[in-house]
């Protein structure tokens, strides 16, 4: 799977180092980035967690390629190596000319490699190997490793945290420690639609009356099972210092607040809790009940968490 067709571009071409780890028979596809000549420099590491989607890494057209990490990497990229792992089975570079590459993945049934992968305790233990493998390079500083995650991604990033020793610290971004499935509830509730209420209880039962099956039409009953179990035990385990940041217009507010509260009852000192008013679960701004993909807010979010894990340039 690490091999790059003939013809085909290679994330080499785009800047990025393509490293390949193996776990257990798998061959893991990591991109790293670096400042341009300083891949051997030794710096902290972040990695990057990716969310639900099967996309490719890199994704171009005829003017380039299109940003792999949701915040701004250049300032960044002073002071540490960003690093992210490929969906399984999943090619790292797509062409996306004259396509629509918010529409392109994940409307087609993916590969049975990625399916038979996509679910939550085979993420954790290869994000785990592959940490591991890296933290043993000489150009990562082990003592200041980063892993940070939005939407899915956050769920992996916060089972990583908790692995004694791991990592240093970790960034928790748009999660629901209430679970998937309460996020979907949240918004039925929201909407007073008590049809997709009753919809999403029978989907649950469905789920649990059979969560093994991987069917690859759309996220499996694995996938779901996995993924919807409450992440508070595994958040309030967590001795690394944490970044949970929100917009308080996504629909797992509520999950958000509830382990603000937690933390405070239970005098954890660890987390650090930073919320974007009218921002949804991307960080877009709303208005007049609409998502406006004009207020873009990304790259304020990243200044946010990067300062606050010591890997934003000073001044």
């Amino acid at each position: 799977m690490a091999q790059i067709p003939a013809g085909r571009r290679g994330p080499e071409e785009f800047g990025y180092r393509h490293l390949v780890v193996m776990f257990g028979r798998d061959s893991v596809n990591v991109l790293v980035l670096s400042q341009p000549g300083e891949a051997a420099v030794k710096k902290p590491l972040l990695l990057w967690v990716q969310g639900s989607l099967p996309t490719p890494l890199v994704l171009y057209d005829q003017r380039g390629a299109f940003p792999v990490f949701p915040f701004h990497p250049k300032a960044v990229l002073k002071n540490c190596h960003l690093a992210i792992i490929s969906k399984p089975g999943i090619a790292l570079v797509a062409n996306v000319e004259g396509k629509n590459p918010n529409r392109m993945f994940g409307e087609g049934p993916p590969p049975p490699y990625y399916c038979q992968r996509n679910y939550l305790d085979y993420y954790v233990r290869r994000d785990q190997a592959v940490l591991r493998y890296l933290k043993k390079q000489p150009w990562v500083d082990k003592a200041h490793v980063v892993v940070a995650g939005h939407s899915e991604g956050s769920t992996i990033a916060a089972h990583l945290a908790a692995v004694p020793g791991l990592v240093s610290r970790a960034v928790y971004l748009s999660g629901n420690p209430l679970g998937r499935l309460m996020s979907m509830q949240a918004q039925a509730r929201l909407a007073d639609d008590t049809a997709e209420v009753a919809g999403t209880f029978r989907r649950w039962q469905t789920v649990v009356a059979n969560p093994a099956l991987t069917d690859c039409v759309g996220d499996d009953n694995r996938n779901v099972y996995s993924f919807s179990a409450p992440l508070l035990p595994v958040l309030l385990r967590t001795t690394v210092p944490v970044f949970v940041g929100f917009g308080t217009q996504d629909r797992g507010v509520a999950g958000d607040d509830y382990l603000r509260l937690e933390t405070i009852r239970q005098h954890k000192i660890n987390f650090t809790f930073r919320e974007y008013p009218g921002r949804e679960h991307n960080f877009f701004g709303v208005k007049n009940g609409r998502i406006d993909y004009d207020d873009f807010y990304w790259d304020a979010v990243g200044e946010d968490f990067l300062r606050w894990a010591g890997l934003w340039p000073r001044p």
